[in-house]
């Protein structure tokens, strides 16, 4: 019989609130007036089931290769692989159930969307095994994963990603990728290279200097977006203010994982929620 303790270790090792990034696939028919259409959002649950079960495998691959330095991390010692309470065989065979169902799901889905769900896995994998040593490239592997999931929503729902959502989303998702490796910096001091190799790779200010490029990039570019959205302009200030927030959090030395922030921040879950109520606002006119 499976205990109680091994199925929670589990569920922790599949990491369930990072499923709240996936809500970026609604993005698409959100802001392309579509998606309250009757039948329409119920096209987005196989799909959000399917890159769920994904990213939980990808996690736990990660988690694998990572569990020697996870050890020394302050938070991440907790992980069911660092701690030991899952063991190297079981993970496998749990990610490997996750893949299967999840390519299972897609494929109800378009052949499309599992084309960005199997590009989504192979950058996934390149940065586990390689590319998250490498400066630069470990940013803009963790941004892809956001870009992947605004295409694939476009693909599940058969709309078109215009240009400067692409634009948008791709550089907001660096902003906070900068920020994930500032605040690794920050919390873990000298310690950091121990935990990842690539901080090292970094020299002072480089991090700080790449997130102030990107969060102004962001602003132009959403900026640009929202003039050509009736009434969406309104958001702008709302951006520029969750912009802010998330930096600021960042220098002040606490987590950089957005979606931690979201979660646990609550002036920055209500900048989140009052945008989403504007842009409804904007798009449905409610």
């Amino acid at each position: 019989m499976i205990r109680r303790a091994d199925l929670l270790a589990f569920l922790q090792l599949a990491r369930p609130h990072q499923w709240l990034k996936n809500i970026i696939l609604f993005f698409p028919p959100f802001l392309g007036g579509v998606l309250l259409l009757p039948g329409e959002w119920q096209k987005g649950v196989a799909p959000f089931v399917a890159f769920s079960l994904t990213s939980s495998a990808t996690y736990v691959f990660n988690d694998l290769r990572d569990r020697d330095n996870d050890r020394v991390h302050p938070r991440k010692k907790h992980r069911p692989l660092a701690a030991g309470l899952i063991s190297i065989p079981a993970a496998i065979c749990f990610a490997l159930v996750m893949l299967i169902g999840s390519f299972a799901i897609g494929y109800t889905v378009s052949f499309v969307f599992c084309g960005w769900l199997l590009a989504y896995l192979g950058v996934s994998f390149a940065y586990s095994l390689v590319l998250k040593d490498q400066p630069v490239f470990d940013i803009f592997c963790i941004a892809s994963g956001f870009v992947f999931r605004v295409f694939a929503g476009g693909a599940a729902f058969g709309v078109k990603v215009s240009d400067w959502l692409f634009l948008s989303v791709l550089l907001l998702a660096v902003f906070l990728s900068c920020g994930k490796r500032l605040s690794e910096k920050k919390l873990l001091g000298s310690a950091s290279c121990d935990h990842r190799k690539v901080l090292e790779t970094y020299p002072a200010g480089a991090l700080e200097g790449f997130m102030y490029i990107s969060g102004a990039a962001v602003l132009v570019t959403y900026t640009l977006y929202a003039i050509t959205q009736h009434r969406l302009i309104y958001t702008v200030p709302l951006c520029c203010f969750g912009l802010f927030r998330y930096l600021l959090i960042v220098e002040r030395g606490q987590s950089g994982d957005p979606t931690d922030m979201l979660m646990k921040d609550p002036v920055l879950f209500l900048t989140g929620l009052t945008w989403t109520l504007f842009v409804g606002w904007g798009i449905y006119g409610f």
